[in-house]
């Protein structure tokens, strides 16, 4: 039922349009109030229109669906009131509102449209229009008046469409008006808490101004850059057309002019805002042509983008026509074929001069009939394409020739290298044998030793003393057997192994490959590398290498490789099987020196840009530089040393400091500092208790043991124990246990009654805790120094010994007799004990490595201690007397 009264001039709908949206009869209801009829019609079901001619001047229509009745309500305009206090709070987000401008807004907060419903049922159809001062809130409520700016547009609605989730209005701004406080909802409205619906307002006066000179250009050049963005941009041609249609002579009114520049323009919230709270109106037409300037430039960059952009286009699309006739003509006369037999033309041209094999050039020609019936655009054309690349570019008979001179192999290897003599006569042996069988096989060599002694660089003097192409790849840390093997074609991205990477970056197939840290190889849940370079390294399978990529043989007989490594005893033993171990060793002094004088000093000279008028340094220092701060076996460390000292001297030279610079051993510690190696060993004077080692990789170990103190007295029921120190392995805590068993022994053959060994706890310590020691040929060393503390005996001078002992204490043979013979010399010592059988293997040394050597050979232990304590020292401690088991002393 819908109950319709007159009140104040206006109808007054109690129960609003949801009461009409139930209204389901058919009957007419006619009423007369100021000569206005309101009529209803019931709902139709066949139509899709209801009309209600309502009192007030307001006509509704209502549109009917099948999900949704939507209902549109035009007020006929009246006269609106010069005040009007309060007003529904409406908060806008995007721009503000401005009055005599239409605004569209939608409602979607049930208390939002609920009030606006109420109040045009009431006849006041006035909302008020504030801007949120957070924009990327998407709530209709305003929670506090902090929340929106304070200076708002006080609106008319002229059509509302209604439905039942969104409430559409159509608003025209009134005035400028302030808000000056808030309002409590009435109470048949119902509020959310903290939330301010009705605000109570006040209107914004303009003050008076005077059309001066000055507000007249500013006005004029708001016209001239309105027409000039309306000819730059369309779309503000048409907004202005619409905004204006029922403005006319806007533009003659310098404070609607305002509102207009501000309606079209495209700038921020904030600085619309400032130009609708701003009440002079010389300063808000000045905001105001600021914003229309702005939105000029802004519209000109972006159409010299756009024309630059559309001028590539075109040029592009030009082009792209043009190369498409251009093939069309050439393939008319015949000078060009279609894309895919251009394709196997170039395929074709790239194994012209190539020796493909048969099966290789079968295949080859299957592929190409393959990639003539698959359309371009298929998937399966580019993996085939992939796979055509791959085989078309390995050098199918395409081998360098190798120069096999022997003058000319021996001169390169001695003029880039000092030394290497085994390395150097192994190379020329390989040259003699092919020179005389007129042709070359691939070999394996491994070079092993210290770090920084020129394993990697000798295998390119090598390739260029073999005319061979070089390629290097290391395989320290690989886990990957795909690494080697390749992938399969199934898998995306499959790429083929490194063998074949290197036979197409050379473009031959007899290169010298380089595979480095060959001893430091991983092994992961992808498979064994090692395991794949057996295969690569046996000579019956290199023959026929199967890449997992390529799946056709592929001959490697003629590949040259050669590894390298620190440690033999880390690289698996079917590997080391494979390969022929050439040992590279350290460098004494005397190799140091010329290596630094002939190789590392001009090099880093040159690398830094100083001439020998700016730098020069003597022998003295370069020697004071070899034994006090580079030790190592090899000479990087020396090279790094080298270069420091040149760099500060460039440093000074730019720095005008000086002109030229001398260096010598006593300005020396002036660019390194302090002596690295302060002494040349721990002891001058060997304590009892404590031998000198000779160990593996060319160094030198101190052997030391001591007692272990103890307030209980030994005990004949209670054996010794051993506590071993030192960051050693386990086959050097094996040689220790053997090594006191040994000492036990023999003390008790040649002092049997001295129980020391047997009932004191030793300590056994190996300086260099941080660095890990795991050597077997300090056993006859660890030996010595028991019977030494036994005996309280010192060990001779200048004595340093080797050899792996065993537990019936025969001296067994160990290797690398060169480094260890280098390492004495290099800390002094005068005299060395070797095993017995490797007397060859000094034999075999050079004169300049053994000079001055005083060279014992034992073959068991009691050699040993007849060098070691063959005579009394001055000073000397006096001998341990014997220690007798207590159960003896009571018998």
């Amino acid at each position: 039922m819908l109950l319709v009264r007159a009140a104040r001039g206006r109808v007054l709908v109690r129960r609003g349009l949801q009461l009409v949206r139930t209204l389901a009869t058919s009957a007419v209801w006619r009423g007369n109030w100021q000569g206005q009829t309101f009529s209803a019609l019931g709902r139709q079901r066949s139509g899709c229109c209801c009309c209600w001619n309502g009192l007030s001047g307001m006509t509704a229509k209502r549109f009917c669906s099948d999900e949704e009745d939507v209902y549109e309500v035009e007020l006929d305009p009246e006269p609106v009131p010069d005040v009007w206090p309060h007003v529904p709070v409406i908060a806008l987000r995007r721009a503000p509102s401005f009055p005599l401008f239409m605004d569209i807004i939608e409602l979607r907060n049930p208390l939002v449209m609920d009030l606006v419903r109420s109040k045009i049922m009431q006849g006041e159809p006035y909302v008020g229009l504030f801007l949120k001062r957070v924009h990327d809130s998407e709530e209709e409520l305003v929670a506090s008046l902090d929340e929106i700016y304070q200076v708002g547009t006080f609106g008319l609605i002229e059509k509302i469409q209604d439905s039942s989730e969104m409430l559409r209005l159509m608003v025209v701004g009134q005035r400028r008006i302030r808000i000056t406080g808030q309002l409590e909802p009435p109470k048949t409205t119902p509020a959310a808490p903290e939330s301010v619906l009705i605000a109570v307002v006040e209107n914004v006066q303009t003050p008076a101004y005077e059309t001066t000179e000055e507000l007249t250009a500013i006005r004029l050049e708001m016209i001239r850059t309105l027409q000039d963005l309306t000819k730059a941009n369309a779309v503000y041609k048409k907004t202005l057309r619409q905004v204006l249609h029922h403005c006319q002579r806007v533009v003659d009114n310098p404070v609607h002019l305002c509102d207009l520049a501000a309606v079209l323009s495209v700038s921020g919230p904030e600085e619309l805002q400032k130009v609708l709270e701003e009440t002079d109106v010389p300063k808000r037409m000045m905001q105001s042509l600021l914003v229309l300037k702005t939105d000029l430039e802004a519209i000109k960059l972006e159409s010299k983008i756009q024309r630059e952009v559309e001028e590539n286009l075109e040029k592009h699309h030009r082009r792209t026509i043009l190369r498409e006739q251009l093939k069309i003509v050439k393939r008319e006369l015949g000078l060009q074929l279609d894309d895919k037999e251009a394709i196997v033309a170039k395929y074709r041209a790239k194994l012209q001069d190539k020796v493909v094999p048969e099966n290789i050039g079968q295949l080859i020609d299957g592929q190409l009939g393959r990639l003539r019936t698959i359309e371009c655009s298929c998937q399966e054309f580019n993996l085939i394409r992939n796979y055509l690349d791959w085989l078309t570019a390995l050098p199918w008979g395409v081998s360098s020739t190798d120069n096999l001179c022997m003058e000319h192999a021996s001169e390169i290897l001695d003029h880039d290298h000092y030394g290497m003599e085994d390395v150097k006569r192994r190379i020329l042996e390989f040259v003699a044998v092919s020179a005389l069988r007129g042709s070359t096989q691939g070999r394996i060599l491994c070079f092993h030793g210290p770090p920084g002694v020129g394993k990697t660089s000798i295998a390119k003097s090598i390739a260029r003393a073999l005319n061979r192409k070089y390629f290097r790849f290391s395989v320290g840390g690989l886990t990957d057997v795909a690494e080697i093997k390749g992938h399969r074609r199934s898998y995306v991205g499959a790429l083929p192994g490194k063998v074949i990477h290197c036979l197409r970056t050379t473009n031959t197939e007899n290169p010298l490959v380089l595979i480095d840290e060959v001893d430091k190889i991983g092994k992961g849940h992808q498979g064994n590398p090692c395991a794949a370079l057996l295969e690569l390294f046996d000579s019956e399978q290199s023959a026929s290498f199967l890449d997992n990529f390529l799946d056709v043989p592929i001959d490697l007989s003629r590949v040259l490789f050669i590894c390298t490594a620190n440690w033999i005893d880390r690289i698996p033993e079917p590997l080391r099987d494979r390969m022929e171990m050439i040992e590279v060793a350290g460098y004494v002094p005397e190799e140091k020196l010329f290596i630094a004088r002939q190789y590392l000093v001009p090099q880093s000279m040159g690398d830094c840009g100083l001439s020998p008028q700016q730098f020069s340094i003597t022998e003295s220092a370069l020697q004071l530089l070899i034994h006090r701060y580079c030790r190592e076996a090899g000479v990087r460390h020396l090279r790094q040393q080298i270069e420091k000292i040149i760099r500060k001297v460039a440093l000074q030279l730019v720095r005008r400091q000086c002109t030229s610079c001398h260096v010598n051993a006593d300005n020396l510690c002036t660019f390194l500092g302090g002596q690295t190696f302060a002494t040349d060993r721990l002891y001058e004077r060997t304590p009892p208790g404590v031998a000198l080692a000779l160990a593996m990789g060319g160094s030198s170990l101190y052997i030391e043991t001591t007692r272990q103190a103890t307030h209980k007295p030994p005990t004949a029921d209670v054996s010794g124990t051993l506590h071993i120190t030192g960051s050693l392995g386990a086959v050097m805590q094996e040689s220790a246990q053997i090594a006191l068993t040994v000492a036990r022994n023999f003390m008790h053959q040649r002092h049997p009654g001295n129980h020391y060994l047997q009932l004191e706890n030793i300590h056994l310590h190996v300086p260099d805790g941080a660095v890990p020691k795991d050597d077997p040929s300090a056993g006859v060393t660890i030996v010595t120094a028991f019977v030494s503390l036994a005996t309280n005996r010192c060990v001779r001078d200048n004595l340093a010994m080797t050899g792996e002992i065993s537990l019936r204490g025969k001296v067994l043979p160990v290797t690398g007799i060169k480094q260890k013979a280098i390492a004495a010399r290099r800390s002094g010592i005068n005299c060395v004990i070797l095993p017995a059988d490797n007397r060859r293997d000094f034999e075999e040394l050079p004169e300049f490595i053994t000079a001055g050597l005083e060279v014992h050979f034992a073959a068991n232990y009691e050699d040993v201690y007849k060098i070691a304590f063959d005579e009394p020292k001055k000073n000397e401690h006096s001998p341990r007397e014997p220690l007798v088991k207590p159960s003896s002393l009571d018998a």
